[in-house]
């Protein structure tokens, strides 16, 4: 098998700026590494604070020739760009593993995912209606017409490194907006590849703008406080989250924000456990448990939790951990260092504080940044994993006796992301539905993310949706016009 990086060519490693790959102003460069090996695989280039100013040069020079190309243009593009990614499925996923960590066959499917956006608001792009009507009093006529808000700021997260970004740029383009993603700085192969595949399919420069940067702080905050911005999107923790909303709001900025998570996962005794205990290994397991949308705690009502605990712990022990390009592996390494210790001080709290450990819970030697499946049971309430995301491979379970109980339990976060419940009464499963302070709840099913659907939290967990019709909305403004007819022409 070739070598994962042979898809992006040294020059396209570089930013993506207008019309042309470049380097940083400065020569600076940073190092990309695997996180199974922890060696270097790639240099791409620095940005600094005048890099991103020139990407903003060039999406606001592209946006009025963007915003006028037809409709059914625009997603014929987003069309040929599905395609290209369906049919390169293959190597982007083996860079993807390279460069994240995940093994090859979620990589195979989170480029399915990300490539079901272009697709999705390829339809949407020719979807896009005001409206015309009568005003109630009569006299004249209101109308009403949707337009791209404007140049995009996209700050894109390294767990997801394709969906993530093709979940913004896909509704972003169709709307008629350009865009400049900065990608995480662990992950920004997989963004530098997606641009050069949508310049090879005919993306106009300008439209589609990358910044790879270490100095993501400095570089985010001047294209904030430039006028010609006019909407940031961004996927990430909460805390930065707050950071950016606070710098957005000194221009009026719209603002999509998918901020972090605490999963309640509830399994009630009526659940079919076959169902529940798949359910969770994919709510908990699915990229390697770093994803916001995690079961990061799992309630498991009193009369199951014995069967429930043992299964799921059998399931888990069982999975095999590795490189994720090797063959059989089923949890590839996590991102860094920095996340392997921040996820075994949880486990270490959680057991000083007088938690078990059923399977996992220590770090294995040697090279890269792997931790064990891990199940605990007995995870005391002040334990700091049940209010910490976990974001890795780590599983508290926690009984409870009754639904009052388990929703007050798992409403008591400051998130409110996503829930999921298993039981197969239906009234109950929809006292869950509405009782869960949640933006999307998983009723039977570990795996929600769809394109189709709007996917987005309350509370801090975010605001706005991303996918679905919803998703093109957040990059469209309303103008409104009142129209007289005189009343000579009302009745011609």
């Amino acid at each position: 098998m070739s070598d994962p990086m042979d898809v992006l060519a040294p020059e396209h490693r570089r930013l993506r700026i207008g019309d042309a790959w470049r380097d940083a102003a400065s020569g600076a460069t940073f190092a990309v590494e695997d996180p199974a090996t922890g060696t270097t695989i790639a240099e791409v280039a620095d940005a600094d604070v005048g890099d991103g100013l020139a990407a903003l040069d060039a999406a606001s020079a592209a946006m009025g020739r963007w915003a006028a190309t037809p409709p059914r243009r625009r997603s014929e593009l987003l069309t040929a760009t599905h395609r290209a990614l369906t049919e390169r499925t293959e190597e982007i996923a083996r860079l993807i593993t390279l460069e994240m960590g995940k093994p090859l066959v979620e990589a195979r499917a989170e480029v399915a995912y990300g490539a079901e956006f272009f697709r999705w608001f390829a339809e949407e792009a020719v979807r896009v209606e005001g409206r015309y009507s009568i005003a109630p009093g009569g006299g004249y006529r209101i109308l009403t017409v949707p337009k791209p808000v404007g140049p995009c700021v996209f700050v894109t997260p390294w767990n997801f490194p394709l969906a993530m970004g093709a979940r913004k740029i896909a509704p972003a383009l169709a709307a008629g907006c350009t865009t400049i993603t900065k990608p995480a700085g662990q992950t920004p192969l997989t963004m530098l590849l997606l641009a050069r595949i949508m310049e090879e399919v005919g993306i106009p420069p300008g439209v589609v703008n990358v910044v790879t940067t270490r100095r993501s702080g400095a570089v985010v905050s001047a294209l904030l406080a430039d006028s010609r911005t006019r909407k940031l999107s961004f996927t990430g923790s909460t805390e930065v989250g707050r950071v950016l909303l606070r710098q957005a709001a000194d221009n009026v900025l719209r603002t999509s924000m998918e901020l972090g998570g605490n999963a309640a996962l509830i399994v009630c005794a009526d659940a079919d456990l076959d169902v529940a205990v798949d359910g969770a290994m994919v709510a908990k397991m699915r990229n390697i448990g770093e994803s916001c949308i995690a079961a990061n705690r799992i309630y498991v009502e009193e009369p199951v939790r014995e069967e429930f605990t043992a299964r799921f712990a059998e399931r888990m022990g069982a999975l095999s951990v590795g490189h994720g390009l090797d063959d059989g592996v089923d949890v590839g390494a996590l991102i860094d260092e920095a996340s392997v210790a921040t996820i075994d001080g949880l486990v270490a709290d959680a057991v000083d504080r007088g938690a078990r450990v059923l399977v996992g819970g220590k770090r294995p030697a040697g090279p890269g940044h792997f931790y064990p499946p891990t199940v605990l049971v007995d995870v005391p309430e002040d334990a700091r994993m049940l209010s910490a995301e976990i974001f890795g491979p780590v599983a508290p379970i926690i009984s409870f006796t009754s639904d009052d109980e388990v929703l007050a339990k798992a409403n008591d976060t400051e998130h409110g992301l996503v829930g999921y419940v298993f039981t197969r009464d239906l009234a109950r499963a929809l006292r869950f539905t509405e009782g869960l302070d949640t933006g999307m709840i998983g009723v039977n099913r570990g795996l929600i993310s769809d394109p189709s659907a709007p996917f987005g939290g309350v509370k801090q967990s975010g605001i706005g949706k991303e996918g679905s019709h919803e998703g093109i909305l957040e990059y469209l403004d309303v103008t409104y016009a009142a129209i007289d007819v005189p009343e000579r022409h009302r009745h011609a």
